[in-house]
């Protein structure tokens, strides 16, 4: 397995394309329909780029998903119409029954799958992370990784053991982010922001500062908002409450009118814009989960990027989720 595909390379995909190039291998992307911010990371990370998608998957062994969750179904059913057969990695922030559905997609057109989560900011040089894999193919995929920045770990069990641990650790570092800047909002809207702050100094010392953390998450915060309804769907599947982060993905919602800005804004623009509320609010009762089988039916046939691609599947989830 010497080609890679990389699919798409945002700032963690290009960060992994690199430790991959770093590994001697061949690494490929398309940039037809991508923007030039994304040439620019791809180019950057020296990513070789074939034009098209069809083109970057005659050369490849392997494709490597990395996109935003609400893109990899969509993404995967795109790779599978072409009739890829080699080993299809998705390394993407999405619920285990997600995963799943992909496996089989992906699959049924005689490819391997593997299911891989990937734990820790882009690997770039200094920084290292970690790419947990499962699947049957897992120990050969993790090979591949060895030595650069990305370490991979193998797990035992099948396709959807990566992404749960993923979504696991998601719920608490990124649905923590979420609430305790919610918290702030609240103490603020009550006139006891600065007496919370005192007592979290003297029985909670990690929080006043750990509680600010959203003001650099920010602008990347649109990305989080189908990682949290992912993580959601998770909980509900086992049983348990989804609610903590069904309100995480609304918090995080909120805060859309930050992507893009060039520097990160303080935490009052954030608690303001959390009481403000989304720019649209969903129906009573609705929910909105990527994962729900009627909507995993009706995802786009090709996968788009930026918040309004988010807000246009959103509201095909809901219109679905609605219908008795």
């Amino acid at each position: 397995m010497k080609t890679v595909a990389l699919l798409h390379p945002g700032e963690m995909g290009a960060a992994v394309g690199a430790c991959l190039g770093g590994r001697g291998l061949r690494v490929v992307w398309a940039s037809a329909r991508r923007s030039a911010a994304t040439r620019s990371r791809a180019n950057a990370a020296g990513m070789e780029d074939l034009g098209t998608l069809e083109r970057a998957l005659g050369v490849a062994d392997i494709v490597l998903s990395v996109c935003p969750p609400h893109g990899a179904l969509a993404l995967a059913r795109e790779v599978a119409g072409h009739g890829f057969s080699g080993v299809y990695i998705d390394a993407n922030a999405i619920s285990p029954a997600t995963v799943r559905n992909i496996g089989r997609v992906v699959e049924a057109a005689e490819a391997t799958f593997v299911d891989g989560g990937i734990i820790g900011p882009p690997p770039i040089p200094g920084v290292s992370s970690r790419i947990y894999l499962s699947g049957g193919r897992a120990r050969d995929i993790a090979a591949v990784f060895a030595g650069s920045n990305l370490e991979a770990i193998p797990l035992e069990g099948p396709a959807g053991a990566a992404s749960a641990l993923k979504a696991c650790y998601a719920a608490w570092t990124k649905g923590a982010t979420a609430l305790l800047a919610a918290i702030r909002a609240l103490a603020t809207h009550e006139g006891v922001e600065a007496a919370l702050l005192e007592e979290w100094k003297r029985s909670q010392p990690e929080l006043p500062k750990r509680s600010e953390v959203v003001t650099a998450q920010a602008r990347k915060a649109w990305r989080w908002i189908g990682e949290m309804e992912e993580i959601a769907a998770s909980f509900e599947a086992a049983g348990l409450p989804g609610g903590f982060h069904l309100a995480a993905a609304d918090l995080y919602r909120r805060l859309e009118g930050f992507k893009d800005g060039t520097t990160a804004p303080a935490l009052a623009e954030v608690t303001a814009a959390f009481r403000r509320g989304a720019p649209r609010r969903k129906a009573p009762g609705a929910r909105r989960r990527s994962s729900a089988p009627r909507a995993q039916e009706e995802a786009p046939a090709r996968f788009k990027f930026g918040t309004a691609a988010i807000k246009r599947d959103a509201a095909k989830r809901l219109r679905s989720l609605k219908r008795p």
